[in-house]
């Protein structure tokens, strides 16, 4: 190691050297080899001390975005801010649910009288009261029928087997008081109003007899009898009360038993009937009747 340096040494002392200066730039300057001492390196010298600090470089070019950091804790709560504008109205909601019934409020002023309700429906009767005192006794009656009240008749049949369902014909007069009973049409029409009592007394061979008494249209009794083979003898009566122009007769009332029978020389059918009391009338209902025309 040594040997090398010796050897650059050697050639040094026989040449002259030229430096250039990097302190003054421009300036030569000239150092003989008499002024070079040749020498071995020595030991490391201490640390000089630290230059001063050279003026700053330039800015250098953007480095390139570092990678998201970690998210940072939440803050502090903050302080409350101003009440805000209010918003507009929203939809109407879904009705709730019906709320319990309320207390019952103070009665409010009496209305006006209303107009009158029809009539309601009549009650249930009521008990039966007791008996009034008697009247005064009051001014004889009559009867609506002249001087006299005279209604009666008493007939037979001629004719067996008569139709069903039709006013049967008694044309064999034994009495007929005041005319009312019409042997034509099998009839007996009333002309004093009043209550009275019929009967009749049928003989029937060789069919059954159903027969019934006519009030108006309407059957008020029926009797029906069968026949075995011999005659029979059918029978009824009862008590009416009439008005004026009513009319009753007799009839078969159910087909194929009319077994009403006459025999001239053996037995006879009979209808009878009269009047039992005229209905009374009062004092002003006759002097009306008589004189219907006045007012």
């Amino acid at each position: 190691m040594h040997q090398p340096l010796l050897a650059i040494c050697l050639l040094s002392l026989s040449s002259m050297l030229t430096v250039n200066s990097s302190i003054k730039k421009g300036h030569n300057f000239t150092i003989h080899s008499s002024q070079l001492v040749c020498s071995l390196p020595g030991p490391q010298g201490p640390p000089g001390s630290p230059g001063p600090p050279g003026p700053s470089g330039s800015n250098g070019q953007m480095g390139l975005p570092g990678s998201d950091g970690q998210d940072g804790k939440d803050g502090d709560k903050g302080q409350k801010g101003d009440r805000g504008e209010q918003g507009r109205q929203g939809n109407p909601g879904k009705p709730g649910l019906k709320g319990r019934q309320g207390v019952v409020g103070r009665a409010g002023l009496r209305g006006l009288k209303g107009l009158r309700g029809s009539a309601g429906v009549p009650g249930t009767a009521g008990l039966k009261g007791e008996a009034g005192d008697m009247g005064e006794a009051g001014v004889p009656g009559g009867c609506d029928c002249g001087t006299q009240a005279r209604s009666a008749f008493s007939v037979a049949i001629t004719k067996s087997y008569p139709k069903e369902r039709m006013p049967i014909r008694f044309d064999r007069i034994l009495m007929n008081e005041g005319s009312h009973y019409n042997s034509s049409s099998g009839k007996f029409t009333c002309t004093i109003p009043g209550v009275y009592f019929f009967t009749y007394d049928i003989t029937l061979a060789n069919k059954h007899l159903a027969i019934g008494l006519v009030h108006n249209g309407q059957y008020k009794i029926k009797t029906f009898d069968a026949n075995t083979g011999n005659h029979d003898v059918a029978s009824g009566s009862t008590v009416l009360r009439l008005q004026k122009r009513d009319q009753v007769w007799l009839q078969i009332f159910y087909s194929e038993q009319n077994g009403l029978f006459f025999d001239p020389f053996w037995t006879d059918s009979m209808f009878t009937g009269f009047l039992v009391y005229a209905d009374l009338v009062t004092p002003n209902q006759a002097q009306t009747t008589a004189s219907p025309g006045s007012s």
